[in-house]
């Protein structure tokens, strides 16, 4: 029996990202866990935040993926301050769907293992920033063989890492709560 897992990206506008969505779907599929997006697998017609925490409820674990969308082609950050804040260059800077923001932080709430794949380029700040959720956060380059990036050490210890953990919720919610 399969597992429901939420996986968050934002639309791809590029063919090596659809490619890397399937190899995601595909490496998930072959585990017995089915991979639920809004929009893609599911709809809902209420308020995307609502339908969000909908889908989030019967999902065990959630991994969002963190690709280019929009690029800074010439920008400042912290222009001109008058506290001392040095400024910073965010040319040729890219950013994501701010939903890779909102729904890891919202899995986060709920107690759900987080695992955040960042394309290479997209500013990490926020929740997109390493360390922050506390776990280890991969930077993946779509320039690169696809190949070899899922059969990096890197990528097969994060993700069964992860994987244990969402089996563990499955696990979990099957067992009544404890009082003591």
């Amino acid at each position: 029996m399969s597992s429901s897992i939420f996986l968050s990206y934002p639309r791809p506008f590029k063919k090596r990202q659809e490619e890397f969505i399937e190899r995601i779907i595909h490496y998930f599929e072959e585990r017995e866990l089915q991979p639920r997006t809004l929009g893609v697998t599911d709809y809902d017609m209420d308020a995307p935040l609502t339908a969000i925490r909908r889908l989030m409820l019967e999902s065990n674990g959630l991994v969002t993926i963190a690709f280019r969308r929009s690029l800074i082609k010439q920008g400042t950050g912290k222009p001109n301050s008058d506290i001392g804040e040095e400024e910073y260059d965010l040319s040729n800077k890219w950013l994501t769907s701010p939903y890779c923001q909102i729904e890891p932080a919202m899995a986060f709430q709920l107690g759900l293992p987080v695992l955040i794949l960042r394309e290479k380029g997209v500013i990490a700040e926020g929740i997109l920033e390493k360390g922050v959720l506390g776990v280890y956060m991969p930077e993946f380059d779509l320039n690169c063989n696809l190949d070899d990036y899922f059969k990096s050490k890197e990528w097969i210890q994060i993700i069964q890492k992860w994987e244990g953990y969402v089996r563990k919720v499955v696990d979990n919610k099957g067992k009544p709560p404890m009082l003591y």
